[in-house]
């Protein structure tokens, strides 16, 4: 390697122009085989270049987001959910919800796909550009149980409340004392007006009390969720009990 591409290296990741300085040897090389012009040349590599943060940023909100697994839109099946037209889904698909701040409270048995679209619609934030956190409902109040006291819970909780959406997946899951329930409060009224919030639930807003045993403070998250949202209820068969796998096989 010349001197002088050890330079050109050196300088391009002293200007924080890192992917290009990892390719320009060949680049340099196709620049010269093809004969492209200064303009060309300078714009393929400021091109590459662009690519390639995009591609951190977009890896970068997917780890922050913290999905247990990676589902998409293309791969829920709204033919198999009644309760849902193509034209609805769709419409969540834009987005133009989080941009005016309202929440989705997703209701149905297990298995109906609850989570599934939650993820799904969180992925497409992510690729969009949006920041989005996922937490299930018993994790999320360990959060908040711990905050005082461990960094990782300070961190996580913070990411959270920075998030332009926060899914939170279960509500129902487990029930809450009225310290936890207060707890979660704050963390909603945090969010009320900044974030888009979705919330899955086997149980409507009616019987949420059960989980939040305090009925003031339920009344007080319900106004706050309530207020800029859209109820979907999923209905139909559960998705893992139609494609579940078998030790069996289809004979």
């Amino acid at each position: 390697m010349s001197e002088s591409l050890v330079q050109l290296k050196h300088s391009l990741k002293t200007l924080k122009l890192a992917s290009i300085a990892e390719v320009i040897e060949e680049q340099l090389m196709e620049a010269e085989t093809n004969g492209f012009s200064y303009q060309q040349f300078l714009t393929k590599l400021l091109g590459y270049e662009i690519r390639k943060r995009e591609e951190k940023q977009l890896a970068k909100r997917l780890k922050w987001a913290g999905f247990p697994v990676h589902q998409s839109l293309d791969e829920f099946d709204i033919s198999a959910q009644p309760a849902l037209s193509r034209q609805q889904f769709q419409q969540l698909r834009e987005l133009l919800w989080i941009e005016q701040v309202y929440n989705l409270i997703l209701l149905g048995p297990p298995g109906v796909g609850k989570t599934h679209l939650a993820i799904g619609l969180g992925v497409e934030a992510v690729q969009q550009g949006y920041k989005v956190s996922f937490v299930t409902m018993d994790h999320l109040i360990q959060l908040l149980r711990t905050q005082e006291v461990t960094r990782s819970a300070q961190t996580k909780l913070k990411r959270i409340t920075q998030s332009d959406l926060v899914i939170i997946d279960d509500l129902m899951f487990m029930a809450i004392n009225r310290h936890e329930a207060n707890l979660f409060f704050q963390l909603i009224n945090k969010l009320y007006g900044q974030s888009s919030v979705i919330i899955t639930s086997n149980k409507g807003p009616e019987d949420w009390g059960e989980l939040l045993g305090d009925p003031a403070i339920t009344t007080a998250i319900l106004d706050r969720l309530l207020h800029k949202s859209e109820v979907i209820h999923l209905t139909g068969d559960s998705y893992r009990l139609k494609y579940r796998k078998t030790i069996f096989g289809n004979d």
